[in-house]
């Protein structure tokens, strides 16, 4: 069983093509039978295959050399020597592959299902293919077009349509959960996600997949905590998520503070189109306060409640998640006003 792995270094190389045959016909009764050399096989290709049962690259940390069959030498009586079987990496959906040696993208697998990377070299020419009328008997045959060998870098950046960004234990997984199939594991401890964790939300017979990666600490950009190192997998999402607690002290700062790691580890992607989620509304008297000074002080933005405890939430939170998967504007009113009181009594209408 391989853990989770999202890059790793291997090394491929295609098949070498065939040599071509040197070869002249023997028979009785045909004393001068003539060149029958035949031309050597391809050589096999390296192809990426893309499988969508596949959810990491721990698999080619195991076998980190892939190679493909050399061609078979050509034969007499014409005879093609058999071409080499090509070499097939399974990757998940949303691999890429990068030059080891300066990180420059080679090919983005999205939306592939089969990638020839490599091709094989081509099987040398018989010498039946040389024959000519003051040449009748040629001697020589070509060689096999050698293979290519590279050492490339694999990385898996996860396809979702929503990113879940926020401090460690601010109620990311458990909104996965919420929302989701996923089981993905929830304490009350920091970095109880220690991986990306994938869910699908079903709503208005769309399929919405959300992401949720590990808490990001302040200075992660410089090293501090987990880092930074999981932030690719928001990358191609059409939208962020940055869930807010609103018992942390940093309440009012969070989302500032989220967003300038983000912008240190790409612009591209803390200029993604997003909303606030204020989590954990439920606990404490003052809830209620911090949320609408969260409110007032981003009023440019989405920023809705949530609690766990509270279903009747969830659906602003789906129809916001809903435009952002689908490129529309986020709606800012959902008819309701917010209100925190003992009973977690939560919404009243205005």
């Amino acid at each position: 069983m391989f853990g989770f792995s999202d890059e790793t270094y291997i090394d491929v190389a295609s098949g070498n093509g065939g040599a071509g045959c040197v070869s002249f016909h023997r028979e009785k009764f045909v004393p001068k039978g003539g060149p029958d050399g035949g031309d050597g096989g391809k050589g096999g290709d390296v192809v990426f295959v893309v499988k969508s049962n596949l959810r990491t690259l721990g698999h080619l940390k195991a076998t980190r050399a892939f190679k493909a069959e050399n061609g078979r030498p050509g034969q007499g009586d014409r005879c093609f020597g058999r071409a080499g079987a090509d070499i097939e990496i399974p990757v998940p959906p949303g691999t890429v592959i990068r030059n080891a040696e300066n990180g420059e993208l080679i090919k983005d697998l999205t939306g592939l299902d089969r990638f020839v990377f490599l091709k094989g070299g081509k099987g040398g020419l018989g010498n039946w293919h040389f024959r000519t009328a003051v040449r009748q008997a040629p001697k020589y045959a070509q060689s096999g077009e050698k293979g290519v060998s590279m050492r490339i870098g694999v990385e898996l950046q996860i396809i979702a349509d929503i990113g879940f960004v926020g401090f460690p234990n601010a109620g990311k997984s458990s909104l996965l959960n919420m929302l989701t199939n996923a089981r993905s594991k929830v304490a009350g401890y920091p970095f109880t996600t220690k991986i990306p964790c994938l869910g699908v939300m079903r709503y208005d017979d769309i399929d919405i997949v959300l992401a949720d990666i590990p808490g990001i600490l302040e200075g992660a950009s410089q090293g501090v905590g987990m880092g930074i190192k999981f932030l690719k997998h928001i990358s191609r999402t059409k939208g962020l998520a940055y869930l807010i607690d609103v018992s942390d002290e940093r309440y009012l700062d969070a989302f500032d503070i989220l967003k300038a790691e983000l912008n240190e580890f790409s612009p591209d992607i803390a200029n993604k189109r997003s909303i606030i989620i204020v989590t954990k509304m439920d606990e404490g008297d003052d809830a209620n306060d911090r949320f609408n000074e969260i409110k007032s002080k981003y009023s440019d933005m989405t920023v809705l409640p949530l609690s766990i405890y509270m279903d009747e939430l969830l659906d602003p939170v789906k129809i916001a998640f809903l435009d952002l998967a689908k490129g529309d504007e986020v709606k800012k009113g959902d008819g309701f006003t917010t209100v925190v009181d003992n009973n977690a009594e939560y919404r009243d209408e205005v």
